[in-house]
């Protein structure tokens, strides 16, 4: 049971199309604008342009976990 729940929330997040939290110097322009310390690309992603790496993911309409802060664009990044 708990091997199937494991599997359900794999490929709800792949469905989904969250990254996962890692850190990340560019992601997926998920709204209007980039998450704070991303430039827009202009081709549906944002970077940090090499300068630095955040450990970010997606919000899905949802509020940041704890530890984790807001950053715009969608994104939550971990404190």
């Amino acid at each position: 049971m708990r091997w199937a729940l494991l599997v359900l929330v794999l490929i709800s997040s792949v469905a989904v199309g969250a990254t996962p939290s890692h850190a990340q110097r560019v992601v997926k322009k998920l709204k209007d604008i980039c998450p704070m310390g991303y430039v827009d690309t202009f081709n549906g992603k944002c970077s940090t342009l090499g300068l630095m790496t955040y450990t970010v993911t997606p919000t899905n309409g949802e509020a940041c976990l704890s530890g984790w802060m807001n950053v715009g664009g969608g994104y939550c990044r971990k404190k």
